[in-house]
């Protein structure tokens, strides 16, 4: 059996100045490749996939250097729509950003955006087509694919998508039904 490994981009200015960022093509910041360059993971004779974002490219580039790689779309970061590169603070009055974070966060829809649970679903889609295979795939994107992917694959652990979420340049290590945490 293969193994997956899952691990986030490292960050950017979004991340660090707390601003929904789903579709925007940001590079890592200074601090993100600052961050990035104290993290060696020793994984070899994988095939790479990446969301095709900046952020994902660079982060692949800094912690495996020039390996090839390929761009899964399907894997890039929720879209949040009106929303994007706003921060909370910016947005907690407007009424559709109400509408939006309250009930069913998952389900319900930022304006021109999408749900989580339609990040879900095309992200799953896409992970289908990697899984099972004899090759250790490594699969550099973003916070919220990480944790849809993790809460979908162990759905016992009964943990939230911001509970699985993993620090930026960290994430998981998937074999045989079991995980463990890079660090």
């Amino acid at each position: 059996m293969s193994r997956i490994y899952l691990i986030r981009h490292g960050k950017t200015e979004a991340n660090e100045q707390h601003l929904y960022c789903g579709s925007t093509d940001l590079p890592l910041s200074e601090t993100g490749v600052a961050e990035l360059k104290d993290l060696h993971y020793s994984i070899q004779d994988a095939r790479f996939i990446t969301s095709g974002m900046k952020r994902t490219e660079q982060t692949l580039n800094m912690l495996f250097a020039d390996v090839p790689f390929t761009v899964e779309p399907d894997f890039q970061e929720v879209d949040f729509g009106a929303f994007e590169m706003l921060s909370y603070d910016q947005l907690k009055d407007r009424q559709d950003y109400k509408a939006w974070i309250s009930g069913d966060n998952d389900s319900n829809v930022p304006p021109n955006g999408e749900s989580g649970a339609q990040m879900t679903r095309r992200v799953i889609a896409a992970f289908q087509k990697y899984a099972n295979t004899p090759q250790d795939t490594v699969i550099v994107t973003h916070g919220g694919v990480i944790a849809a992917l993790m809460a979908y694959l162990f759905p016992e652990e009964k943990k939230n998508r911001y509970q699985w979420q993993p620090d930026p340049g960290h994430g998981y290590m998937v074999e045989n039904g079991c995980y463990s945490i890079l660090e």
